[in-house]
């Protein structure tokens, strides 16, 4: 474990130097990533957290304060959502939710903040800001910023994240075991009315 004084600066036992402050930020950062990934949001432990980190449980707590706040740091994460005005128009819906699949599929993290966002408040206040601040403004791109914006974006958002969580985090029968291919041919249509079939209302 690296060693600390007063001031809570660590020292890597390897080369003897003292870690700065961002770079024990990082290692604490990094280790809360795979533990949640790992353990998920309720069995992950700060102490784990600290030895993953080969720190001080005290220094992840002076950095971070809580669990609550540590998850809220590390589960900052990038849709890496396409470029919709690169896809042809009619695609939009398939396109969206095969990305999604890939997003869910690719970044354990990813999916323990969904995980976590079913029982913790913190984790689906962090998957509303999410969604909202990134799925929002690419939606709005695409249709203008129009006032329906923000229900379009919602909508989106009922599709891809209940299909990720009957698929990964339930495992729902029939939507577990469905093809890529099948879940996009199910969903993509939906989708796709959701952001360019004009307001029902």
């Amino acid at each position: 474990m690296l060693t600390y004084g007063g001031d809570m600066t660590a020292t890597d036992p390897g080369s003897g130097r003292r870690r700065t402050g961002d770079e024990t930020r990082a290692a604490i950062l990094t280790a809360a990533r795979e533990r949640f990934a790992a353990d998920g949001y309720e069995r992950a432990t700060i102490r784990s957290i600290a030895a993953d980190a080969g720190i001080d449980p005290a220094m992840v707590m002076r950095y971070y304060g809580n669990k609550e706040k540590l998850f809220a740091a590390a589960a900052e994460f990038d849709l890496r959502l396409p470029d919709f005005s690169a896809l042809p128009r009619d695609q939009l819906g398939s396109k969206l939710v095969e990305h999604f699949l890939t997003r869910w599929e690719d970044d354990d993290t990813l999916m323990a903040l969904l995980r976590a966002g079913v029982t913790n408040e913190a984790a689906a206040e962090r998957l509303r800001q999410l969604f909202a601040g990134q799925l929002g403004p690419a939606i709005g791109k695409l249709t203008g910023g129009g006032p329906d914006t923000a229900i379009r974006a919602g909508l989106v958002a009922t599709q891809t994240l209940g299909l990720a969580l009957c698929r990964y985090v339930l495992a729902v029968g029939p939507i577990a075991e469905m093809p890529r291919a099948t879940v996009i041919a199910w969903l993509g249509p939906t989708v796709q009315r959701y952001l360019t079939d004009p307001d029902p209302t």
